[in-house]
């Protein structure tokens, strides 16, 4: 399936475009819609603490035991699975590392999203294609 590069303001123009995917989170009863980067540099898949709780997760400062890199690398995560519906794909399980910090956006990340799905960019052309993995 290809997908279109997007911007997250209609103030912005196609250079302010990224591969940006939608996505149904679901996790027990809850389910929650939610746009991430797609993201080949992010070593992990990041859940932003309000999503999160929204899929019913409770914040236990004991398990965070995941130390992150990058912008958040002054933060700690907790690991969190649930259950993801990206297009028409069939529904897979991706692990985040949930963090505790405002406006930490939803990632798409070598762990574990690029695990399940082949990902190939087309940045002249602002799409992007998401396969399962082969």
């Amino acid at each position: 399936m290809r997908f279109q590069y997007l911007t997250t303001s209609s103030t912005q123009n196609e250079f302010d475009s990224l591969p940006r995917l939608s996505l149904l989170l679901l996790r027990e009863a809850q389910r929650v819609e939610a746009v991430g980067l797609v993201d080949s540099g992010a070593a992990v898949n990041v859940l932003p603490y309000e999503l999160g709780l929204q899929l019913g997760g409770i914040w236990d400062d004991r398990r965070a035991i995941i130390q992150l890199t990058g912008n958040l690398s002054s933060r700690t995560a907790i690991p969190f699975s649930t259950i993801a519906q990206v297009g028409e794909f069939p529904q897979t399980q991706l692990i985040f590392a949930w963090v505790k910090r405002p406006n930490t956006p939803l990632i798409l990340g070598q762990t574990n999203f690029f695990l399940e799905f082949d990902v190939c960019f087309y940045r002249s052309k602002l799409e992007f294609e998401v396969k399962l993995k082969s």
